[in-house]
C-alpha cells in the first residue's frame, strides 16, 4: 500500500534530479558564484580579526544557502516546468498533487543539502575556524525543524508562476528578498528601522538563525577563537516550538493555496501559457 504513494514520489524526484543534471553546467556557474559570494561575506570578519563576527557571517552564509535553495527549487519549479512544456502533462496526469509536490519538496531538500555541502568545502579554502565545542547535531535538528517552514513557503510562492506566466517568477525572488532583508542572515534584527523589526518575527528564518547562534555558542561571553561554549538543544525549546507551528501551519495551508490556484489556472486556460 505506501509502495503505491513512494513509487510516484520518487518518480519526481528522479525527473528532477535529470532535469538538474541536463543543466549541470549552469548548477556549476550557480554554485561557484555562491561559494566566492559567501566567502566575500564572511571575509568581512575576518578583515576585522572579529572571531564572532567571522562566525556569524558564515552561520549566516550557509543557513541561508540551505534554506533559500531549498525555498529556489520548490518555488521554480512550476516555472521549470512551464519552460519544458511539460506543466500540462503534470497537472494533467493521475497522480495527486500531494505526492507531486512531496516530491519536488524531497529533491529540494537533497539538492541543498548537496549544495551547502559543496558551498561549505568551497569556504573552506578561505576560511578556517574552530567549531570545536559548538553543538553541531543541534544545529541540523534546527534545520531540519526549519525546512518544514520553508516547505509551506516555497509551496506558497509556486503559485505565483501559474498566476502570471509573465512575472510569476520574478515575485518569488522578491518574496526570498524581503525574507533576507528582514531575517537579520547577517546581522541582528535590532538593527533594522523600528517599522521593519516586526515583519522579522513571520519569517522561520529568523528563529532558525537565533537558534543556530545559541547552539553554535557565537555570543557566549566564555567562547573563544579555539572554543566554543554551544548551548544544548533544550536551551532552544522555544524557537523550535515556534518553528514547528509554522511548518505544521504553512505546510497545509501552502498544499491548499497550490490547489486554489490550479483549480483556477485549468478554468482560465493558463496552463497552456508560456508567456
Amino acid at each position: 500500500m505506501l509502495e503505491r504513494y513512494l513509487r510516484p514520489m520518487w518518480a519526481f524526484v528522479f525527473r528532477d534530479w535529470h532535469l538538474t543534471r541536463r543543466y549541470m553546467s549552469w548548477v556549476a556557474v550557480f554554485v561557484f558564484y555562491a561559494i566566492v559570494n559567501s566567502a566575500t561575506i564572511a571575509l568581512i570578519g575576518k578583515a576585522q580579526d572579529d572571531f564572532r563576527l567571522t562566525l556569524t557571517l558564515l552561520l549566516g552564509v550557509l543557513l541561508w544557502s540551505f534554506l533559500s535553495a531549498m525555498y529556489n527549487e520548490i518555488a521554480n519549479s512550476i516555472s521549470y516546468e512551464r519552460w519544458e512544456g511539460t506543466l500540462e502533462y503534470t497537472f494533467m496526469a493521475p497522480v495527486s498533487r500531494l505526492i507531486h509536490l512531496s516530491g519536488v519538496s524531497l529533491f529540494a531538500i537533497i539538492f541543498s543539502v548537496f549544495r551547502t555541502i559543496v558551498i561549505l568545502v568551497g569556504l573552506v579554502l578561505f576560511i578556517q575556524v574552530s567549531v570545536n565545542g559548538a553543538n553541531l547535531l543541534g544545529v541540523l535538528v534546527v534545520l531540519l525543524v526549519a525546512s518544514l517552514a520553508f516547505m509551506g513557503l516555497g509551496l506558497m510562492a509556486a503559485i505565483l508562476p501559474v498566476m502570471s506566466p509573465e512575472n510569476g517568477a520574478q515575485a518569488t525572488n522578491i518574496f526570498q528578498g524581503i525574507l533576507l532583508l528582514v531575517s537579520g542572515i547577517y546581522y541582528p534584527v535590532s538593527v533594522l528601522p523600528s517599522w521593519v523589526q516586526p515583519l522579522a518575527y513571520l519569517s522561520p528564518a529568523t528563529y532558525a538563525l537565533e537558534a543556530c547562534r545559541k547552539l553554535m555558542g557565537i555570543n557566549h561571553p566564555d567562547s573563544t577563537p579555539d572554543k566554543l561554549v554551544g548551548a544544548p538543544l533544550s536551551t532552544v525549546l522555544p524557537e523550535l516550538g515556534v518553528l514547528l507551528l509554522m511548518g505544521v501551519v504553512l505546510i497545509p495551508l501552502g498544499l491548499w493555496v497550490f490547489h486554489t490556484a490550479e483549480m483556477w489556472a485549468k478554468r482560465t486556460g493558463k496552463l497552456k501559457r508560456t508567456g
